[in-house]
């Protein structure tokens, strides 16, 4: 079973367990002697949410069908999933939550989340969707020479693609550089209609025939950690070892720790 035909079975899957789960009498439903189930009828359940009973039963059959955002919101709201059960249902689907804040209104990162990071000892900062920190402590300012500065923009790809600095400090430039793109196409593969990673793929495309040579080839790969090496100008060579975690609250901040590399 492919990788598609796996998501749609396990969309499929967790459609029936809801549904099932939903007495009728949520909905107004009067439960009558001949129901042999519990829970709603499929065409009890397209109805409520507005959509057509043969594409739904499709869904629940695994077929390839196409299934729209707002329809995905509907279904929630007649399920009357809780927000993890929602995020769950989206991630299925691969479509992205019409609910969620767009990129400007995410720019302000929670109070909590900034003052975890100012806590800490270690180089540390938060990235947005954009990949533009919007929270960092005195050793990460110390250590990424030209990022984290007043009068930059603070977005980690213009600054590792545009930023000569960049290619001095960190170690394996060439090789990272790749990476980052790769990770950051992954990342926003479901925002790409949005106006401000739009605004930012389209300058960096422009202004780095790198980036737009790596964004060609269409690379994906998950935000790992692992050995990062840099040769600071001040400090000379420092190895580290990162960390990344989202945010569980917000999954599009994720937070990176530094941690000196032993050995």
């Amino acid at each position: 079973m492919s990788q598609a035909s796996e998501r749609r079975a396990a969309l499929a899957d967790f459609l029936k367990s809801r549904r099932a789960a939903l007495p009728p009498a949520s909905l107004g439903i009067r439960s009558g002697a001949r129901r042999r189930t519990p829970g709603l009828r499929r065409e009890e359940l397209a109805q409520a949410a507005g959509i057509s009973a043969t594409w739904y039963t499709w869904i629940e059959q695994g077929r390839d069908v196409s299934v729209s955002p707002q329809a995905l919101s509907r279904l929630a709201q007649t399920l009357h999933l809780s927000p993890a059960e929602r995020a769950y249902l989206f991630e299925l689907a691969e479509k992205r939550d019409p609910r969620l804040p767009d990129a400007d209104a995410s720019a302000v990162a929670p109070p909590a989340l900034i003052a975890s990071v100012q806590s800490m000892a270690v180089p540390a900062y938060v990235l947005d969707r954009s990949y533009t920190a919007v929270a960092w402590n005195d050793a990460a300012a110390d250590l990424f020479v030209g990022w984290l500065d007043e009068d930059s923009d603070r977005n980690l790809l213009r600054y590792i693609f545009l930023n000569p600095a960049a290619k001095k400090l960190i170690g394996d430039w060439e090789d990272r550089s790749h990476r980052v793109q790769a990770e950051f196409r992954a990342d926003v593969s479901r925002t790409l209609d949005d106006p401000a990673i739009a605004a930012l793929i389209a300058d960096l495309r422009r202004r780095s025939v790198l980036f737009d040579a790596a964004w060609q080839r269409q690379a994906v790969t998950v935000r790992e950690g692992g050995l990062r090496r840099f040769t600071h100008p001040r400090h000379g060579k420092r190895s580290y070892e990162q960390l990344t975690f989202a945010y569980a609250p917000r999954p599009e901040f994720k937070l990176t720790m530094l941690m000196p590399a032993t050995g």
